[in-house]
């Protein structure tokens, strides 16, 4: 019952002057805000890029010539290419894989009519598909015999295919890559944007074989993608991977390997890693304007003190006890930070919904984010408006009587 006196004690003193209180709240409703609005995008830009690796398959790793980013510019450049006898030795070898598939890619126009378009083409085997995950929106995929024909035939992403036919059907029609005739027998479904930026739809796939006869002109492979079972260590393969291809390029127990594997869980890793990371260093950056606001709530608090010496004075004259007058002012402090907390979860929830809307992000609600950022913001009434209450309570009352 007291508490409740108390609070309405706060209550009347904050509407003795909204203005005032509305201003004093304005930084803890900005550095609430702005904290659930970071920590929510944050967490759905995370979500995006996870989600969007693991489209491709996050038991995936992928072989190239050359030592990546481990090595020197040269490295790359002087490392010798694949052959698809290596896809076959990876396959019938390294053991708990589900599909390996060898790939070559050239860039070229692809022209259909009056239509063209630059584009990228891929070639590779029906595993391919099964590897990246890509479905079939209309037609088929190639069958044995013309992957071992060098058959021209492709398939086409929904960028190319917009591109060359817009809304009509493709599979069955005929296009050009360069000045070879391709037969379209289907097309994919649509991915959109990596988390990189690249357009996943803007590709042509096509039989390895016809693209190092036709198109390349000799039998390299640019990479080659392995897909592990599910529930089989990823780390296992790779080491597997990297010990059968060191035998194969007779590579020295002491020199450096001339390839490198790349597995998709260590991407996902660091960039979840890094989203994380740069997430709580936007809301910490986002925290200080609550520390802010507690100190002007404290400020506040301290002139409200000198207004009311008289009335503090006469409380105590007539029987209050300075803790009651403590509770008083530190009631009504947290009552001021609460209610700019309370404020600043609706706008930072409505501020992360537009947002991620904005920049295609999935909202992620986190009730635990939400209900600290409303303790946070009452702990910092109770912290920065203890010191003005405590001058109120020790204010001796022939003193405070007196004042004018």
């Amino acid at each position: 019952m007291m508490f409740w006196e108390t609070y309405l004690l706060a209550q009347r003193a904050i509407r003795r002057n909204v203005l005032r209180s509305s201003l004093t709240v304005l930084g803890i409703v900005i550095g609430v805000a702005a904290v659930i609005a970071m920590v929510t995008l944050g967490s759905g830009a995370t979500a995006k890029v996870t989600g969007d690796i693991s489209k491709l398959g996050s038991n995936m790793l992928h072989v190239r010539p050359g030592q990546g980013m481990r090595g020197p510019g040269g490295a790359r450049a002087s490392a010798a290419p694949f052959k698809v006898e290596d896809a076959d030795a990876i396959e019938h070898t390294v053991a708990g894989l589900k599909a390996v598939a060898p790939t070559a890619t050239v860039a070229s126009q692809a022209i259909s009519g009056s239509a063209n378009w630059s584009t990228s083409v891929t070639g590779t085997t029906p595993a391919f598909l099964d590897i990246q995950g890509w479905q079939l929106e209309e037609g088929r995929s190639f069958t044995p015999g013309e992957v071992k024909s060098g058959k021209a035939v492709c398939l086409l992403g929904q960028t190319v295919k917009k591109q060359l036919f817009e809304n009509d059907a493709a599979a069955g029609s005929a296009i050009r890559l360069g000045k070879i005739a391709f037969k379209v027998i289907g097309t994919l479904k649509e991915k959109g944007q990596s988390s990189f930026g690249t357009d996943q739809d803007d590709i042509v796939i096509i039989p390895l074989r016809t693209l190092q006869r036709r198109m390349k002109g000799n039998t390299d492979v640019s990479a080659i993608m392995v897909s592990a079972y599910d529930g089989v260590s990823t780390e296992t393969v790779k080491a597997d991977i990297e010990r059968l291809m060191r035998e194969r390029r007779g590579i020295k127990p002491n020199a450096d390997d001339d390839f490198h594997v790349r597995d998709m869980k260590e991407i996902i890793d660091t960039l979840t890693g890094t989203t994380t990371v740069l997430t709580a260093l936007l809301a910490a950056v986002a925290g200080v304007s609550l520390l802010v606001g507690g100190i002007g709530i404290m400020n506040i608090m301290m002139v409200s003190v000198t207004e009311r010496t008289r009335e503090i004075g006469t409380r105590l004259a007539i029987g209050a006890l300075a803790r009651d007058v403590l509770m008083q002012f530190l009631v009504e402090s947290v009552v001021l930070s609460s209610f700019g907390g309370i404020i600043g979860i609706v706008l930072g929830l409505g501020a992360a919904g537009v947002g991620a809307r904005l920049i295609g992000v999935p909202f992620i609600f986190k009730p635990g984010i939400v209900a600290g950022a409303f303790l946070f913001s009452g702990a910092v009434g109770v912290v920065f408006g203890y010191f003005p209450a405590r001058r109120a309570a020790r204010l001796d009352p022939i003193v405070a009587l007196r004042y004018e």
